[in-house]
């Protein structure tokens, strides 16, 4: 058998495990893009990109054509791919037994996030402690305990209405910030989150969040109370609980950040924070 012929039945097999996978996810259709063909001769005038390809699944949604494993470029960025959505229970999935980077060798648990898949708000925080390192579940530590009271003593919801997740999904070692390329690492699969939850509101707490998911080198103490925005959806930037914990004299600028998202969503404010 020649080189060439061994590395078209290699081609063939890939493809055929992409769609196996396709038909796993429930997928029974691919829309294929419209753009240029290389068998027909180009416009001297720039042609406008195609649409990124979806697919349809049998609930009505659009989730990812994402083969699985993520290969080159798409794994080392932990599965960001623009444009496309997943199900929660497909970005776990893909998530795996992750050891994209370093933060696998201490972990007791990925802590991939809990909530309602179809919250209308979702907080982002920036990684696990050691509580949510050994239940594998975020904010479940003092921290934890007080964005449940933000949440529930706050806002007047249920914490499970709500959906909670971190830019890492392993803890840092000591609970130090993350560091860019365990970011780098992990946070395309926060962002496939928020596609497959599509929340009317985004809530990040402190800086590694925000400055991640807006993309900016500013900090929270000047971001903070301002409504920005991530591929539509507005984003509120207040601070980390665990500050509050080491800063309680600052838990009133939080109660502001909070009214603010409780208007923005069309909902009663409380008379008493």
């Amino acid at each position: 058998m020649s080189d060439i012929q061994k590395e078209f039945l290699d081609i063939l097999a890939d493809v055929r495990a992409h769609l196996e996978y396709q038909r796993a996810l429930g997928i029974k259709s691919i829309e294929l893009p419209q753009g240029d063909r290389t068998d027909q001769p180009r416009s001297s005038s720039a042609a406008k990109p195609a649409p990124s390809p979806v697919a349809t699944s049998k609930t009505g949604t659009t989730p990812a054509l994402s083969s699985s494993p993520l290969e080159g470029e798409d794994k080392r960025r932990g599965g960001d791919i623009a444009g496309q959505s997943m199900t929660l229970a497909a970005i776990r999935e893909e998530i795996g037994d992750c050891t994209r980077c370093k933060l696998h060798k201490g972990r007791t648990n990925i802590v991939f996030g809990e909530g309602e898949p179809k919250a209308v708000i979702v907080f982002v925080g920036e990684g696990p402690g050691f509580e949510e390192d050994q239940q594998g579940r975020p904010f479940v530590g003092a921290a934890g305990q007080l964005l449940t009271d933000i949440i529930e003593k706050g806002m007047n919801i249920k914490r499970a209405e709500v959906y909670i997740c971190n830019i890492v999904k392993c803890r840092p070692p000591n609970n130090r910030n993350p560091e860019p390329d365990e970011v780098e690492s992990c946070i395309g699969f926060v962002k496939q989150q928020i596609r497959a939850i599509h929340p009317t509101v985004i809530v990040t707490l402190g800086n590694v969040p925000t400055q991640n998911l807006l993309n900016t080198k500013q900090g929270i103490t000047k971001l903070r109370g301002v409504w920005q925005e991530y591929e539509g959806i507005p984003v509120m930037p207040t601070f980390h609980p665990s500050y509050l914990l080491r800063s309680p004299g600052e838990k009133k600028w939080v109660w502001v950040d909070i009214k603010n998202v409780l208007k923005k969503l069309g909902m009663q404010v409380p008379t008493k924070g």
